[in-house]
């Protein structure tokens, strides 16, 4: 789950109907005091990475998720490549994250490090009018 006004995600599980907490991480550096929301979070296809999106920082938290125990480890702090990344999504086939920046009005595309799980800087930005969704026809 991602907590948009405290700038965690909390990793749970979900046993018998109830969920239970496993702890929450930030999803900004230490460093980085000025405002900020989350808005999105997604799961790499293979389930081994975690990505949430920070509003202010203008980045994408990368997590490495340690699949029996369900926590997660900061792996790093991309640049979205753009204002105000309210949603984002990865492509089919795990490769790409294509992100949707509100403020800056463009289109973003990140490709992923399938074994390390991290972003590379955007390779594509291209405008697009207030873009707040990506999705992929199947």
């Amino acid at each position: 789950m991602i907590n948009e006004l405290d700038n965690t995600i909390l990793a749970a599980a979900c046993e018998t109907g109830a969920f239970m907490a496993l702890g929450a991480v930030p999803t900004l550096p230490k460093e980085f005091t000025s405002a900020n929301t989350t808005a999105e979070v997604e799961v790499s296809p293979d389930d081994r990475f975690v990505y949430a999106s920070n509003r202010g920082h203008d980045s994408i938290a990368v997590f490495g998720r340690n699949q029996p125990a369900g926590t997660l480890t900061r792996l790093q702090h991309a640049p979205c490549g753009g204002k105000i990344p309210r949603h984002f999504k990865i492509a089919p086939g795990g490769k790409w994250l294509l992100c949707a920046h509100m403020e800056s009005h463009t289109l973003s595309v990140l490709r992923i490090d399938l074994e390390a799980g991290t972003l590379s800087p955007p390779s594509c930005t291209v405008p697009s009018p207030s873009p707040i969704c990506v999705l992929f026809a199947r």
